[in-house]
């Protein structure tokens, strides 16, 4: 039989899980912010409504990623020593 080429070591932080639940909160969340801060916002055209929009959603993305790893970086056990 053949050596394996590739191993994985699935213990500590669940990158995929992270980056799927940043994607959901951040539209969950973000939308509505975006939204209701863009009322008393100055928005004439398209660009201002689009840089408007992309400006506030990068926010909320970074605070949304580092929230959702902290959680799941305190909620991962630590692997028991061999």
């Amino acid at each position: 039989m053949p050596e394996l080429v590739e191993t994985s070591d699935p213990e500590g932080v669940d990158y995929g899980w992270v980056m799927q639940t940043t994607f959901v909160l951040t539209i969950a969340v973000g939308a509505p912010i975006v939204a209701v801060l863009s009322l008393g916002a100055p928005l004439d055209t398209w660009n201002a409504r689009l840089s408007f929009a992309v400006r506030v959603g990068a926010v909320v993305w970074v605070l949304v990623a580092v929230a959702v790893y902290g959680y799941a970086h305190r909620t991962t056990e630590e692997p028991a020593d061999q």
